[in-house]
């Protein structure tokens, strides 16, 4: 009857459909979603070519860009969540963890960061702390913060050293292994260096499990100097990432 045959040929499909699926998770075709809080919105090419960097070193990732959601089992942010600490640190052209500092051109006579008190100073939109929390900290430190006026808010560390290289700013900020390469070519000098900071990095989420061990292992191979489009995602002082000296247990999770 057709009927019995259509019911038939249904049923056939449902069930190759259950068979392909239990093959899939047979042979560990499991994504693992990993979370990034981007630096940049343009995020097509760097979300390809890490994810095929990712499968070629073995990790099937499902990648996601500045969201939460249950399934995450690592996320790249650029701040620490309380009470935690990154199972692989962002680190830094030198592959060290990262320094915030103030920038100024040689000739402005900053002998201190007093100095830039009523100065128009260069900032790095987003979260992380390197880009405007931390240095402007240190001018709070010193009894004055700079007004909405006088603060460029530009897009990346490059363009906020561009805007002090073209006399729009006095001041920039960026990070010590990053901006040291342009100091002494374009007559900068350092005006005001932090310590170093561990917030940036890869954090174990609530979906994390035994499989994405190999995600970890993968990423911390991954460097700068080996794709640098893959890496526009990240703050741009970050070059890799690294062990820190503390580190989770395998059931450390949110």
């Amino acid at each position: 009857m057709p009927w019995v045959s259509r019911v038939w040929r249904a049923a056939s499909v449902a069930l190759l459909a259950g068979l392909s699926c239990a093959a899939q998770a047979d042979n560990g075709d499991t994504r693992i979603v990993l979370g990034v809080e981007s630096a940049t919105s343009v995020t097509d090419v760097a979300h390809y070519r890490l994810t095929e960097y990712l499968r070629e070193e073995g990790c099937l990732a499902d990648l996601r860009f500045n969201t939460q959601i249950q399934s995450l089992a690592l996320a790249f942010l650029p701040v620490a969540p309380e009470g935690r600490s990154p199972i692989l640190a962002a680190v830094n052209r030198n592959g060290q963890l990262p320094v915030p500092v103030w920038v100024t051109r040689r000739t402005a006579g900053v002998r201190h960061i007093r100095d830039l008190q009523g100065r128009d100073l260069a900032t790095v939109a987003g979260t992380d702390p390197l880009g405007a929390g931390l240095p402007l900290a240190a001018l709070k430190e010193q009894g004055f913060m700079p007004g909405a006026e006088q603060l460029y808010e530009a897009g990346d560390y490059s363009s906020a050293l561009g805007l002090l290289l073209h006399n729009n700013t006095h001041a920039a900020v960026s990070e010590l292994g990053f901006v040291r390469p342009f100091l002494a070519g374009n007559n900068l000098l350092v005006s005001w260096q932090g310590r170093p900071v561990e917030a940036a990095g890869w954090y174990r989420q609530a979906g994390w499990g035994q499989a994405a061990m190999v995600c970890e292992r993968a990423l911390l191979r991954l460097q700068r100097e080996d794709d640098s489009q893959t890496f526009v995602i990240f703050p741009e002082w970050v070059f890799g990432f690294a062990l820190p000296d503390k580190q989770f247990s395998e059931d450390s999770v949110q």
